[in-house]
């Protein structure tokens, strides 16, 4: 047996974002105790995910364990990526494949949203947070996300912590920004995206254009330690 481990990075027209993943799983690697290990893309970048499985084969890999750095849970994870991994084990049907999860629901990534509130502004019970997903017509997305949501809001004294999403779900980021446009409290918008680009540019823009001080925006997610921590345990899920 010869394991690999083969991570599938979402992929961006934006070289920035292509290598803030690739920094992140180099970080990552150094924890795993697995000789052959392959970066790819599942979009809007190369190599793909065809030829960073068919690397793992030529270097000798007997066993594949596939892992999305996606945070939640939605069509890319759940056809997307599998039609991907079907299309391969055609080819190479002696390779035992494992497929793992997104990070999804877990306590470091609360963590790890606290922490980007804080950034921001000192907790209290009269500032509000609001978490900006990227949105999915999967309803798994909007539920995870909430459930996140919750768990923030029982960690801290926040006065509320609310869900919003760029796209395909509702309520609408710009609806909710829009409810808050003459608000006196605090208010901050944390976007829950893995790397910057032009969503987080739209984001920043539509906030100033508020002009309203109340209303702050708070970095996106990025790849933290905490990130690192949550992602290490999909990987290690699969290894076991």
């Amino acid at each position: 047996m010869k394991q690999a481990v083969l991570y599938v990075c979402h992929g961006s027209r934006i070289p920035k974002a292509r290598e803030e993943a690739i920094a992140f799983i180099k970080r990552c690697q150094k924890h795993i105790e697995t000789e052959i290990q392959e970066i790819c893309f599942l979009e809007l970048a190369s190599p793909s995910i065809q030829d960073g499985f068919e690397t793992c084969v030529k270097k000798g890999a007997t066993h594949i364990s596939v892992i999305p750095l996606l945070l939640l849970t939605a069509v890319h994870a759940k056809k997307d990526i599998p039609a991907e991994i079907h299309h391969c084990k055609e080819i190479y049907p002696s390779i035992k494949v494992r497929y793992g999860r997104p990070i999804g629901v877990h306590i470091k990534m609360v963590e790890s949203v606290i922490k980007k509130i804080e950034n921001v502004s000192s907790i209290d019970s009269t500032t509000v947070a609001v978490l900006i997903g990227r949105g999915s017509s999967d309803p798994q997305v909007k539920k995870d996300l909430e459930a996140i949501a919750k768990l923030v809001h029982h960690k801290t004294q926040l006065k509320e912590v609310k869900t919003c999403y760029l796209t395909a779900a509702s309520p609408s980021f710009n609806k909710t920004l829009e409810s808050f446009k003459k608000t006196e409290s605090n208010v901050i918008f944390i976007p829950y995206l893995l790397f910057t680009g032009i969503l987080m540019q739209e984001i920043d823009r539509e906030i100033r254009s508020t002009n309203n001080h109340h209303i702050q925006l708070g970095d996106y997610l990025g790849y933290d330690p905490l990130v690192e921590k949550a992602f290490l345990e999909r990987i290690n899920e699969t290894l076991c």
